[in-house]
């Protein structure tokens, strides 16, 4: 769990990947054959397959995991010190009230994100439901101290540490997507014989727009597309049976549908086999809340067989994420299976 307590700890808001795509980088580095990164800063790494089938092409697999996280950046700094800021990526301003973060300027300086007090507050304003804009954060300086520090346009990540709760669960920040980082990167690491080439790709921009994918999927013009990135454990107090995604530590999940793909089916049903047939612990999910880079990944060039491979998630897009260790182990063998595998499937 070192190298996930380490991809979940550092920073790296869509467009701002710089700080996570240098650790990524140096760990793509030492499980593929060639490692790039291009114009947009997605990071692909290059496994070449060295055993041929035929005198034809070996296809061409690539597995996509986003780098980037949510976060905020700076818009405007008060007469008094405070800042504004806007969203990247999607927040429940719920779970920002009275966070812990950090304000990456000049230099890296801590903040709180604050509000009016509940104790002075009109009755009305009570009864309203929490709102971005009426949030700031406050660093402990003045003006004129922070404005040496801070400029709009500066990055904000939420700050929240890496957490065993027991010998099953972690939770942190960021989970979301850097254990598919993770999952990737171990995957490959096992892969005993393999006879496609694999592209690993870590994108940036996911949390606005599959930004990253769509570039880097071009790119690439893969023969099969993987995504891997988080699903909804909405294995919850008060969440009906009917209206639960996926349930943490019920498996890894093979994805069926969200609101950008509809998984290839043959792709699909393969991967169900590879799962039964190694005795891999798997749960299916329908997302119609989000979507996953595998929608850039099926709409490039003339069309990808593509589908999503997730690790249940509680809490996403909060500062305590959190996932199984045993979903994340199912993840990275069925992964691993599929690449050994891949070559005998026709989708």
């Amino acid at each position: 769990m070192e190298l996930l307590k380490k991809l979940c700890e550092t920073p790296g808001i869509s467009g701002y990947e710089e700080r996570i795509q240098k650790v990524i980088k140096e760990e793509l580095g030492k499980v593929t054959d060639e490692v790039k990164i291009d114009k947009l800063g997605n990071i692909i790494g290059i496994k070449k397959t060295k055993k041929a089938m035929s005198n034809s092409l070996p296809k061409k697999v690539m597995l996509a995991a986003h780098m980037d996280e949510i976060g905020f950046m700076i818009s405007f700094i008060d007469k008094d010190g405070f800042l504004r800021f806007a969203p990247v990526g999607g927040f429940d301003p719920r779970t920002l009230i009275a966070q812990r973060v950090v304000v990456h300027g000049v230099k890296d300086i801590g903040g709180v994100i604050g509000s009016k007090p509940i104790h002075i507050l009109e009755e009305e304003e009570k009864k309203k439901a929490t709102k971005i804009k009426d949030l700031f954060i406050d660093v402990g300086l003045k003006k004129e101290e922070v404005s040496k520090i801070v400029k709009p346009g500066d990055f904000v990540t939420l700050d929240r540490d890496f957490k065993e709760l027991n010998n099953k669960i972690i939770t942190a920040k960021a989970l979301d997507d850097r254990v598919g980082v993770y999952v990737m990167i171990e995957a490959l690491k096992r892969i005993k014989s393999c006879y496609v080439d694999i592209y690993a790709v870590a994108t940036v921009q996911e949390e606005v727009g599959l930004r990253g994918a769509t570039v880097s999927s071009f790119s690439v013009e893969p023969d099969l597309g993987i995504a891997l990135d988080v699903t909804i454990a909405s294995d919850l107090p008060g969440t009906k049976e009917e209206e639960m995604v996926t349930n943490l530590g019920g498996g890894t999940a093979i994805s069926l549908m969200d609101s950008h793909t509809i998984s290839n089916k043959k792709l699909v049903d393969f991967l169900r086999k590879i799962a039964e047939e190694n005795k891999i612990k798997y749960q299916t999910d329908i997302l119609l809340g989000g979507g996953t880079d595998a929608g850039a990944i099926q709409r490039s060039k003339s069309g990808v067989p593509a589908c999503t491979i997730s690790i249940p998630t509680r809490y996403v897009h909060s500062v305590v994420e959190m996932c199984h260790k045993e979903d994340i182990e199912s993840s990275i063998k069925l992964i691993c299976k599929f690449l050994e595998n891949a070559h005998q499937g026709e989708f």
